[in-house]
């Protein structure tokens, strides 16, 4: 499937090591939540490219110690209904001023994609075979928007009322 990045596909240089399985010497590399809380100090010592997955009943507060040392936070869609991955990037970007890569990954559906770019996503791996088309679509397919979010902070009723401040001004 391919991994949309700024709105390219591009090549995915990670790979996901499951629980129990021996990590290679080289290379960029996730592991689960919990693996990492149990490991993160020798993980972290290895000065390797690192990120952690994130299952959706993951808690990613439990991550903020950590956040400067790793390079990806995977979140997962488990099914399209459950929506828990907007929470936690919405978490990891506002909240606790995550910089790394947040990627969706699992049931990624093209008309979710705007809310994935606004809830702090920069990443996902789709089923798509015009990904790059999909994705352009999605990502302007508005310009203004009610509520704040990662990707805007203002919303359209603080531009609006910041106008007429300026206008009274005049």
């Amino acid at each position: 499937m391919p991994l949309l990045k700024s709105g390219k596909v591009v090549d995915d240089i990670w790979a996901h090591v499951e629980d129990g399985h021996e990590l290679s010497p080289g290379g960029c590399f996730t592991v689960s939540l919990g693996r990492f809380l149990s490991e993160h100090d020798q993980l972290l010592a290895r000065n390797r490219s690192i990120g952690v997955r994130l299952a959706a009943s993951d808690d990613p507060a439990l991550l903020e110690p950590h956040l400067e040392r790793l390079h990806l936070i995977e979140l997962s869609f488990p099914k399209y209904t459950d929506g828990r991955a907007f929470s936690q990037a919405q978490l990891l970007r506002r909240r606790f001023d995550y910089k790394g890569e947040v990627r969706a990954i699992g049931q990624v559906l093209r008309d979710q994609l705007r809310l994935m770019i606004r809830a702090g996503f920069d990443a996902m791996v789709i089923e798509e075979a015009d990904a790059e088309g999909v994705y352009d679509l999605s990502a302007h397919e508005f310009s203004e928007f009610y509520q704040a979010a990662s990707d805007a902070p203002d919303s359209i009723f603080e531009k609006r009322h910041r106008k007429k401040q300026e206008k009274a001004a005049e």
